[in-house]
């Protein structure tokens, strides 16, 4: 007998709708306070500990993956974090041509597509996933997107 498994989906949506977005009558937290948020635990990690790797921050914050990324685009986009090699560190950004260019390309893409999930806009961009979650970042910072979740029924 097959089994249903539920699979997450990050729908992105070119920003009219700010705030909320509602599915099947639960209303979901507004996303741009979720990243705000998640890059404040990075900012305020930074300012505690200094330079501090990826996989550190991840754990020292408990952010996923995709969450980390994002965070790094939204604090890219307020000009306040550096990537040297491996380590981050707070100071003016050195990310703005990597990511900004990146959100430039996105933006582009989505500005036809309107709505589109995280690995068909990185396949659409020809970028990794983690590019293209930072640039993500970057664009919510600037209020031009949106990222809802979705789950969808998958037969397994």
């Amino acid at each position: 007998m097959l089994a249903k498994k539920k699979r997450r989906l990050h729908k992105i949506h070119i920003a009219h709708c700010k705030y909320k977005f509602e599915t099947d009558g639960i209303k979901m937290i507004n996303t741009l306070e979720q990243f705000g948020r998640n890059a404040g635990r990075i900012w305020e990690m930074l300012d505690a500990c200094g330079p501090l790797s990826e996989s550190q921050l991840m754990e020292f914050t408990s952010l996923r993956s995709y969450e980390f990324y994002v965070a790094v685009g939204w604090l890219a986009r307020e000009n306040k974090i550096v990537k040297d090699d491996t380590l981050y560190r707070l100071d003016e950004t050195n990310l703005t041509v990597e990511i900004g260019g990146n959100a430039g390309k996105i933006w582009n893409a989505l500005r036809t597509q309107r709505e589109a999930d995280i690995p068909y806009i990185s396949k659409m961009t020809q970028m990794k996933m983690s590019d293209a979650y930072c640039a993500l970042g970057w664009l919510a910072r600037e209020n031009k997107i949106q990222m809802k979740t979705v789950e969808e029924n998958n037969i397994k």
